[in-house]
């Protein structure tokens, strides 16, 4: 179970973005989260990620609350979250090959040996040829790009996914594809998923239930 508890944060403490919010998650379960732009939802999703310590509150993972944030969060608790954020060339590094950009995570943890048929696995599952995975992050297109930050997100085996607005700069085409690729992983695996965007109906359709950021001071409710 992941739980965020009267979270609140932000990047200055006299003037957090989230105040006070709420929100749980089972596992298996997919979890949309709706609300406008600059709200605060992408902030949220760094918390619940671990990538961003809060002001506030308390994240506990599978009953045990976190006590450390980003790196120096136990390995067992960061490699438990694969994330996509909504641009992929700001969440990439532009001198590395698509190939290396996927491997990242298993390099990071002592995974050289696996790396290249994990990256050959995790590129056919998000629908990229060898030629591609050879190029450069300015040699591809966004939808490209972002197949290889879900594959990145992938690499790990998480047991909790969190797209922030994974599918916002995308064409339809390719918002189905990615979203098929985590639906899969996901009941394949039994992981979590917190979908984030301001997409009603993608969302609707894609999660089990949908948490408008309104409500998430209150009782989340279902929309």
């Amino acid at each position: 179970m992941l739980e965020l508890h009267a979270i609140t944060a932000g990047y200055d403490r006299h003037a957090p973005v989230v105040r006070d919010a709420s929100l749980t998650i089972a596992p298996g379960e997919a979890v949309g989260l709706l609300g406008p732009s600059g709200c605060g939802k992408s902030t949220l999703a760094r918390v619940a990620a671990l990538l961003h310590r809060p002001g506030s509150g308390t994240v506990v993972l599978d009953g045990t609350p976190v006590r450390r944030w980003r790196h120096r969060a136990p390995r067992e608790l960061r490699t438990a979250f694969g994330v996509v954020f909504q641009q992929p060339r700001l969440s990439s590094d532009p001198r590395l090959r698509l190939t290396d950009l996927i491997a990242e995570p298993l390099l990071a943890t002592g995974r050289r040996q696996e790396s290249a048929e994990r990256v050959a696995e995790l590129a056919t599952t998000v629908g990229l040829t060898p030629d591609l995975l050879a190029r450069r992050p300015h040699e591809v297109s966004d939808g490209q790009l972002q197949r290889a930050c879900l594959a990145r997100a992938l690499a790990l085996r998480p047991r909790w996914l969190i797209c922030d607005e994974m599918t916002a700069m995308l064409d339809a085409s390719t918002t189905a594809a990615l979203v098929a690729v985590v639906e899969d992983y996901r009941h394949t695996t039994g992981a979590g998923l917190l979908a984030i965007g301001h997409d009603r109906t993608l969302l609707q359709r894609w999660c089990d239930r949908t948490v408008h950021w309104d409500t998430l001071r209150s009782r989340p409710c279902l929309i």
